[in-house]
């Protein structure tokens, strides 16, 4: 089940972000959500934007992501080209547990029961992740920079 995450559930996500960063640093990829990203507060901000979502199964929370509808600032730019303008939904900071499969898949289907369009940004090291999004049928369009300055690579996905 996804749902919109609680104030009440950000113990359980920061361990979740914690074991995702562990994951990364031990798979290749030591330069991605570093220095305890995300930090709290930017986790409070996202529960009160109502875009923090959880995947919760049997009562416990294995998954946590940001979706978003509003154009990401982040993807006015690219280095490549995105397949259209359509209006589409964005997918940032998910990351699950490791306990239970296909947390990706549950929340690509939220996703897509809110929008025909999803991006998606991921750092040249996380090949975990690129997988992934390339294996649900994700192409990679380019290069989108962060406001720090950090590449990404950038995917989107077409219903059509």
């Amino acid at each position: 089940m996804i749902r919109p995450a609680r104030l009440s559930d950000l113990p359980a996500i920061e361990e979740i972000y914690a074991i995702a960063r562990d994951y990364m640093q031990k798979s290749g990829n030591p330069n991605q959500w570093v220095n305890g990203y995300p930090r709290r507060e930017l986790l409070e901000s996202d529960v009160s934007k109502n875009q923090l979502f959880v995947y919760e199964s049997e009562g416990v929370i294995h998954g946590s992501f940001v979706f978003m509808t509003s154009p990401d600032p982040t993807y006015a730019y690219i280095e490549g080209e995105w397949p259209n303008e359509k209006p589409y939904g964005t997918i940032h900071r998910i990351a699950s547990d490791g306990q239970e499969k296909g947390v990706f898949t549950h929340c690509f289907r939220f996703a897509l029961e809110n929008a025909d369009e999803i991006r998606i940004d991921t750092h040249h090291d996380n090949k975990t992740m690129q997988h992934v999004v390339e294996k649900h049928g994700f192409k990679r369009c380019g290069v989108i920079y962060l406001e720090n300055g950090d590449p990404r690579i950038a995917y989107q996905y077409s219903k059509e």
